[in-house]
């Protein structure tokens, strides 16, 4: 009896392998099926689910046992995707004919529009760290994030030959172990620029040769969790009522490019987004602004 147990392993490497996911990906992905599994095995009443077992109608069942749950929509939509993911390989390694989630449809998220900074909150964030080692590095980290639009496990995956500071670009190693290449304005290379003179010598060891761009105070590489405190405490010191994080800071990228007449495809390529229509939810941020600036400036509006 084929069960999905025993398919498990080869998926979670071929996540590892062949799509490059992050550790992070691969953890929730192992925990939402884990999740289903355990629901499918109590209510088929067996130690371990037959791929066979596997129906629109288990599914449907797993579903509504979410929704009971209250699990938000968001989640939900989540755990479908591992799910979908996990039959989708299996159908691929010729082990299924036919996905059974090809049947069942998720449910519709609610459209949540990104939060972003106006140029006058984005100007007093950057303006905020102050001129000791850690605050040229928190300073560089800031301008880099607003310049690039780059993703905090990006931004914490850059070596110091990531960034070359004469010609103005950085080396983006992205999802799925794409590169990009993205333009870095002259504050931000500026900024590291300092970092690198001023800063970094003085906060890494002699003899440590790593060359991970930002470190922490005891000149380790700097995590992600790490740049997510550092701009926590500073979105903390502005005192501001929006919910700011690293991403918003990449929302504000996109969205004050295209307020500024950038083109979708370009700020999709900044960006480096598979798909247009991720990015062109950036859109509708611009259009409730424009229609803003209708309502106050248009006689008749």
């Amino acid at each position: 009896m084929e069960t999905a147990t025993c398919y498990l392993s080869d998926f979670f490497r071929y996540l590892k392998v062949q799509k490059n996911a992050s550790p992070h990906t691969v953890t929730n992905y192992r925990a939402d099926l884990d999740h289903f599994l355990a629901f499918a095995a109590a209510k088929l009443g067996m130690d371990e689910v037959p791929l066979a077992a596997v129906t629109p109608i288990l599914i449907r069942a797993y579903l509504a046992n979410l929704k009971d749950e209250d699990y938000a929509r968001r989640t939900i939509a989540r755990k479908m995707a591992a799910l979908r993911s996990f039959f989708r390989h299996l159908c691929r390694e010729a082990v299924l004919a036919e996905n059974p989630f090809s049947a069942v449809r998720t449910p519709k998220l609610e459209k949540r529009l990104p939060s972003f900074l106006d140029p006058g909150e984005m100007t007093a964030l950057l303006e905020l760290p102050d001129k000791s080692s850690l605050g040229r590095r928190d300073a560089a980290i800031l301008e880099l994030l607003y310049a690039t639009g780059m993703r905090v496990s990006e931004l914490a995956g850059l070596a110091v030959r990531d960034v070359d500071l004469d010609s103005g670009y950085a080396l983006v190693y992205g999802k799925g172990a794409k590169e990009r290449v993205v333009p870095v304005g002259r504050k931000a290379v500026a900024a590291v620029k300092l970092y690198l003179d001023l800063a970094r010598p003085r906060l890494v060891p002699a003899g440590e040769d790593h060359q991970t761009l930002f470190v922490n105070k005891r000149g380790g590489p700097l995590t992600d969790r790490s740049v997510r405190r550092v701009v926590d405490k500073y979105v903390e010191a502005l005192a501001i009522t929006k919910h700011v994080s690293p991403h918003t800071i990449r929302h504000t990228f996109a969205t004050h490019l295209l307020n500024n007449g950038a083109d979708l495809r370009s700020v999709q390529e900044l960006l480096g987004h598979v798909n247009l229509s991720t990015t062109q939810l950036y859109t509708h941020v611009t259009k409730e602004r424009i229609k803003s600036v209708y309502s106050q400036a248009h006689p008749r509006a």
